[in-house]
């Protein structure tokens, strides 16, 4: 693939090609395996840009290809309070199945970089699920490893809570 053709971008929560961009790549990692294996409601997938244009926290970069929507990251802005400054958190990271292996993830995480540089912020975060060993792969290639203030004290552990 001709690297001309890859596009790597800011979304604008209100162009509506990247709205759009937004929900289909995400309904398409909602369906893979590692993001739960199941369609997102169209009510989801219509109102997300528009509850994301309301966060000032929240960005997504989008990977397009040959015009085509091909990938996604999310993310949202927090605060480190042992830094002091802000930091970048990943919610989502999606690459269309077709797409995969063009380095795409690789792409769009250096966009949230540059953006998390621009905005002065101390570090990137993320989550992944252990089971994914291509995703972890990626984000080693790009820097990232498990969370440790000290060896002794063990990594650090993703908990959630359902509301």
């Amino acid at each position: 693939m001709d690297s001309a053709e890859i596009l790597v971008l800011q979304a604008s929560y209100s162009n509506p090609v990247h709205a759009e961009a937004i929900g289909l790549v995400l309904n398409s990692y909602a369906e893979d395996p590692m993001g739960g294996g199941h369609s997102l409601p169209a009510a989801v997938l219509e109102q997300l840009p528009g509850e994301l244009a309301k966060r000032a926290h929240a960005f997504s970069v989008l990977a397009f290809v040959g015009g085509e929507p091909a990938g996604l990251v999310n993310c949202f802005e927090g605060f480190s309070t042992f830094a002091c400054r802000p930091l970048v958190n990943v919610h989502d990271v999606a690459v269309v199945p077709k797409f995969r292996g063009l380095g795409l993830s690789q792409r769009m995480l250096q966009k949230v970089e540059d953006i998390a540089r621009q905005r002065g912020c101390c570090k990137i975060t993320l989550e992944v699920l252990e089971g994914n060993a291509v995703a972890q792969a990626s984000y080693d290639k790009f820097g990232f490893a498990p969370g440790e203030f000290d060896p002794a004290h063990g990594r650090m552990m993703f908990w959630i809570k359902p509301l």
